[in-house]
């Protein structure tokens, strides 16, 4: 065991882009503080690797969610990354599988009607967002499989009140490098403990004890920004407990799963254009959505979600690859089996430190993203994704909620000295 720390104001828990924040606020403010990460790089959820084909690719975030007021933006140009603002073609996903006119209009009409009903339902008492399908539309199987994308559930398991408070401007861009890339390098130079994860933490007393396989760290203060879902999976230790509330707000927010497939796409493939998006059937809600020659890359990005993607990942990737291709056969036709090549692939759920991608609330919980990002006394602060109100389930969300939980921290050992 190291010999313990005992001369730090701050302890932060994760080097994801919460913690990262938190640490380059802390750093702005003066103030001594040591972040302890679990995993051998930073970045958290945010992370690109480079493929054997040379391109950069995002096995978590990839896109500035809500760009035109995301803070990473500003990051991103300052650090000199380079910026794509070219808005996703989900809109025209149905064009390119070769749906009608009337189709098309036919889905947009089902669409914009289920969000009405969600905007209605908001006032009312919160119950799964699955009751606001219209039985029998023909369009039911797509709208779940659109929430698997986007909360990494089915309606059945996602509180309405939760779905209806995401904000979004319809913004979306993304970054040419990476945006696990941007993360990392905006962490450079952060005090970072890499492989150090916390196993228990003591608060009982003023100064409060995190300890870890290299040693007992002590500090005045914790912002915690681990997920939820290590919190109820026990993950890291309390001494005392952690109030019920906080712990039944940590039940109530679990991680859905969104994982992502990367091909090399081989051969001309002329009929292409960059960033073509289709999905894999229209028909049933355990389908992929597929990207195609994102950034003009000559790759095929695929995307899964819900109990599909949890289901995947727990029969490998060769399972991930082999439904992959017979879904897009199905689009494309047979002879894209032969130009494709597996590149990389995520597995969030099995990650002992995610637990999953991001975070949901269950039906009737979603007031338990306000419990969740509250302190307990003055000493542990909360942050992440799951901490914020609006903008959950984003990298810009776990930043801000990263730097709220800095000034609501400082703001109370101010006061307290």
């Amino acid at each position: 065991m190291g010999e313990p720390v005992t001369d730090i104001d701050v302890a932060v828990v994760g080097a994801g882009a919460a913690g990262l924040a938190a640490a380059h606020r802390l750093r702005q403010r003066g103030v001594k503080a040591l972040v302890l990460e679990a995993r051998d790089r930073i970045g958290g959820r945010a992370h690109t690797v480079m493929t054997s084909a040379g391109f950069p690719v995002d096995l978590g975030c990839g896109w500035l969610h809500s760009a035109d007021r995301n803070p990473w933006v500003p990051i991103a140009r300052e650090l000199g990354f380079g910026i794509d603002g070219r808005l996703p073609g989900w809109g025209g996903r149905l064009v390119r599988m070769g749906f009608s006119e009337a189709e098309q209009a036919d889905w947009f009409r089902a669409r914009e009607a289920f969000y009405e009903r969600l905007e209605t339902a908001a006032v009312g008492p919160d119950r799964p967002a699955v009751t606001l399908l219209e039985p029998g539309n023909r369009w039911n199987t797509m709208l779940n499989a659109i929430s698997t994308w986007a909360n990494g559930v089915e309606l059945e398991r996602l509180s309405l009140h939760d779905y209806f408070r995401y904000d979004s401007t319809d913004i979306n861009w993304r970054v040419r490098e990476g945006y696990g890339a941007l993360v990392t390098r905006f962490g450079v130079g952060a005090p970072v403990r890499l492989g150090t994860p916390v196993r228990r933490i003591d608060w009982s007393g003023p100064a409060m004890a995190l300890e870890t396989d290299a040693g007992t760290v002590r500090a005045k203060a914790i912002i915690l920004t681990v997920p939820p879902s290590v919190i109820a999976a026990e993950g890291i230790a309390f001494t005392p407990a952690l109030p019920p509330k906080k712990l039944a707000a940590a039940h109530g927010l679990p991680l859905g799963v969104d994982n992502k497939l990367y091909f090399a796409l081989d051969g001309d493939w002329p009929e292409i254009d960059r960033d073509w998006q289709v999905f894999g059937s229209t028909e049933r809600t355990r389908t992929a959505a597929y990207q195609l020659k994102p950034l003009g890359q000559p790759l095929v990005e695929m995307f899964t979600g819900g109990e599909l993607a949890r289901d995947l990942e727990h029969a490998g990737e060769a399972a991930m690859a082999a439904f992959a291709l017979g879904e897009l056969a199905g689009v494309f036709g047979n002879r894209i089996r032969t130009c494709l090549k597996p590149l990389a692939a995520s597995a969030w759920a099995s990650d002992s430190y995610a637990r999953g991608s991001y975070s949901y609330a269950l039906p009737g919980h979603a007031g338990d993203r306000a419990v969740w990002a509250e302190p307990i006394g003055e000493q542990i602060f909360f942050a992440g994704e799951a901490a914020s109100p609006h903008d959950f389930s984003t990298t810009h969300g776990a930043y801000l909620s990263g730097l709220a939980a800095v000034e609501r921290a400082l703001a109370l050992m101010s006061g307290a000295r």
